[in-house]
């Protein structure tokens, strides 16, 4: 039962509730750019197209039509890589916080933390030379390094809080709005 939605061009967050007890919560954040697989097929196709047209009209070697075809397949791998279609967030408030990374292949990675690990979560302004994004973490107890919850979709920050807000419910964790590091 879905019990709230947000949707923009790239993304759609849901707050979920699959379950008829009310203590698992569960939060999608589903990538809607299915335009990208588009246009990427679609350059392959032409390459492939222009390297058969060189072939036959203009009687080329087929070593072209080869090799353009190794290139369509790199040209894919490399601008699709491996395309996310949705990352979930299911939290236990008893037990503790399973990350999900739900592929478009099928392949799905989970993680769990447990909740006495998790002293903060917490939402990170990234800035980069070329852009700048949200990102929602999580502090670990005996862990240097953050667990990244959204580790590969870059939602605005009004899907985040809503995750953020239901962490820091399960911690039982403050929520501050802002803090300075001096």
């Amino acid at each position: 039962m879905v019990k709230f939605s947000i949707s923009n061009d790239r993304y759609t967050y849901v707050h979920d509730q699959k379950y008829p007890s009310e203590d698992v919560d569960i939060h999608h954040i589903v990538s809607r750019s299915s335009a990208k697989y588009l246009f990427v097929y679609a350059i392959a196709l032409l390459v492939l197209a222009c390297a058969l047209y060189l072939c036959v009209l203009k009687e080329k070697s087929i070593s072209l039509v080869y090799y353009s075809l190794l290139f369509d397949i790199f040209l894919v791998k490399l601008l699709l890589g491996k395309p996310v279609k949705k990352e979930s967030v299911v939290i236990m408030p008893a037990f503790g916080v399973q990350l999900e990374t739900h592929y478009v292949s099928g392949k799905v990675i989970r993680y769990f933390v447990p909740i006495d690990k998790i002293l903060k979560p917490v939402l990170i302004e990234c800035v980069t030379p070329v852009t700048c994004y949200w990102t929602l973490s999580l502090i670990i107890r005996g862990e240097s390094e953050m667990v990244l919850v959204v580790k590969n979709l870059r939602p605005p920050v009004k899907m985040l809080v809503h995750v953020w807000k239901a962490l820091c419910a399960a911690t039982g964790s403050k929520e501050e709005t802002c803090t300075h590091a001096e």
